[in-house]
């Protein structure tokens, strides 16, 4: 797998593009709502940046051989965590898990790899320290 920057754009862009890929099922309805919720410009990239991370993303599946569909999360646990780990700023988690709850109800369902990717989003992210220094 790629590593990005810490909270780089392609870092939390392809935590969305996992979240768009999870279920095995990506529709219309997702990408139309990338484009609906202007993701690529919250994240700090152009419309066709984001949509190379998406492709990316799944070059590093098949070469990596994680990609395993049947509704469960295409990567392990050790590479979420991974995915995970690169972005610390808590705004930018914030705006990640907001955006990546957003995708995964727009078809009226989380599916089950959808939710393994919001849940380890939540549990490693609850678990990192905060860095800003406290008043």
């Amino acid at each position: 797998m790629r590593k990005y920057a810490k909270n780089s754009p392609q870092a939390a862009a392809r935590i969305v593009a996992l979240t768009i890929i999870a279920d095995g099922d990506v529709d219309k309805a997702e990408f139309a709502m990338l484009d609906q919720l202007a993701v690529h410009t919250q994240l700090g990239l152009d419309r066709l940046a984001l949509h190379a991370i998406v492709d990316t993303l799944c070059e590093d599946l098949l070469s990596s051989k994680q990609l395993a569909w049947a509704d469960a999360c295409p990567v392990d646990e050790y590479t979420l965590a991974q995915f995970m780990h690169e972005i610390d700023d808590p705004a930018l988690r914030r705006k990640i898990l907001g955006l990546c709850v957003k995708l995964a109800k727009v078809d009226g369902h989380v599916a089950p790899g959808e939710s393994m990717v919001l849940a380890a989003a939540a549990e490693h992210w609850a678990r990192l320290p905060d860095p800003s220094p406290t008043p």
